[in-house]
């Protein structure tokens, strides 16, 4: 089973500029990220202890403002460098059909009526069709536990009737079911830092790369909070620029494929079973 390369397409390179041979992490190029941005990212995905500043290949430094990124080779000038190794969750396409995510579904589907994101409202609403439509978890809820043991639920002020906390619409969106596919596997993001800014970590096939969340969602007081926008955010920028990037893993398994042989066979298999059975078959 070939796994998808998340640095294959790379069009800006990280270096260290006391090691320029070594490529440190990266970035496919998509709408709407600036200079500043990448200073943002590159202190998501790096550990500094001293100041520091970017150069670009031309030698020319680069200004933390809202000038359009470049294509190319950047070089961090600084006395030393470490490479953040905050954990990333492994995660795919959420499915879980547990009885109590029934609740989740309505209130986001109530709030929203429409794809965050690219703003396609979900027709047919009166008479039930949310055809293409999904509610999704920005925190997943296949990592419970990890929710309850760094108590993320402080940030939740609307608990959900018979869900947890997890399952508060504050955790989730109504999505189109591509974004749904690209947001679980961190492929696009929302930065609450620069404006609800969408970023995409892989082409933007849906052109809302650069694009900002409308003003009617975010007055919402059910919306998203920041912070799990922005711990979603983090996780997609560990998960694409930091090193050569996590794996992409296999979400189409047609009937009679060797689904857990493919998953056991792949890349982080303990971790990816693990996710699947919980997001698959929680118990109700």
């Amino acid at each position: 089973m070939l796994v998808a390369n998340r640095s294959a397409g790379r069009d800006v390179h990280i270096y260290d500029a006391n090691n320029p041979t070594t490529v440190l992490g990266g970035l496919i190029l998509t709408n709407g990220v600036t200079n500043g941005n990448l200073y943002s990212m590159v202190e998501i995905i790096f550990v500094f202890d001293h100041d520091y500043f970017l150069r670009d290949e031309g030698g020319t430094t680069v200004q933390r403002d809202d000038y359009p990124l470049q294509p190319g080779s950047y070089y961090i000038l600084t006395c030393s460098i470490a490479i953040n190794d905050e954990p990333w969750l492994v995660r795919t396409v959420s499915l879980c059909t547990e009885s109590r995510v029934a609740g989740f579904r309505d209130a986001i589907r109530e709030r929203d009526g429409r794809c965050v994101i690219t703003g396609e409202e979900a027709l047919g609403v009166g008479e039930s069709r949310w055809f293409g439509f999904e509610a999704s978890h920005v925190f997943p809820l296949a990592y419970e536990g990890h929710w309850v043991e760094h108590n993320y639920d402080r940030w939740i002020a609307i608990p959900s009737a018979n869900g947890g906390s997890i399952n508060s619409v504050q955790n989730g969106m109504l999505l189109d079911a591509t974004i749904h596919s690209l947001f679980d596997n961190y492929a696009i993001a929302i930065n609450p830092d620069d404006n609800y800014k969408i970023v995409c970590f892989q082409p933007d096939r849906k052109r809302a790369a650069g694009r900002h969340l409308d003003q009617e969602f975010l007055e919402d007081s059910h919306r998203p909070v920041d912070q799990l926008l922005r711990w979603h955010f983090r996780q997609a920028v560990l998960a694409n620029m930091r090193g050569a990037g996590e794996p992409v893993f296999e979400i189409d398994f047609p009937p009679g494929s060797d689904m857990m042989g493919e998953i056991m066979s792949g890349p982080k298999a303990a971790e990816r079973m693990e996710f699947e059975l919980f997001s698959r078959f929680a118990v109700q």
